[in-house]
């Protein structure tokens, strides 16, 4: 379910679509669109079965109070940490696009890599040095903040 054309392509559509043609720009670019706020929940849920994980084992490997989780995946709760989510995404494994993928549905600002600390997790995320704790000391041998914890959510 990862989108295929850019922002700017669709934005390059729509200036060329008419309020008669609208239906035809969705019908064409479907798995384009974001439909409603159960998109995110839609996408790593199906993510989570297609590895063959649990959202428990997920929680627990990401550090995240299970109930807590729960809450943020069906919109229930919503969290302005992106480190939260970040732990979450690693923890059930998913890949540097599906990540950037996930944040954008969310709503939440995706990776920089032009962001030190960004560029740090993006390389974490491609080589994979191990679970949170890992990934959280590499971040700290390079002087960076570590991801936090669901404890320190608002």
């Amino acid at each position: 379910m990862l989108m295929k054309k850019k922002t700017d392509e669709l934005d390059k559509i729509l200036g060329n679509t008419s309020i008669s043609e609208f239906d035809r720009f969705l019908e064409e670019n479907k798995e384009e669109i974001i439909y409603n706020e159960k998109q995110f929940e839609i996408f790593f849920k199906d993510l989570i079965d297609e590895k063959k994980l649990s959202l428990k084992d997920v929680f627990v490997r990401a550090d995240i109070p299970e109930k807590y989780g729960y809450k943020l995946l069906s919109g229930e709760k919503k969290t302005r940490r992106r480190d939260v989510l970040l732990r979450l995404f690693y923890a059930a494994g998913l890949n540097y696009n599906e990540t950037q993928h996930a944040l954008k549905l969310y709503g939440m600002p995706q990776l920089y890599p032009r962001i030190e600390r960004d560029a740090l997790i993006i390389t974490c995320i491609n080589n994979r040095p191990g679970g949170i704790i890992e990934v959280n000391e590499t971040l700290q041998s390079y002087g960076q903040e570590p991801l936090r914890s669901s404890g320190l959510q608002d």
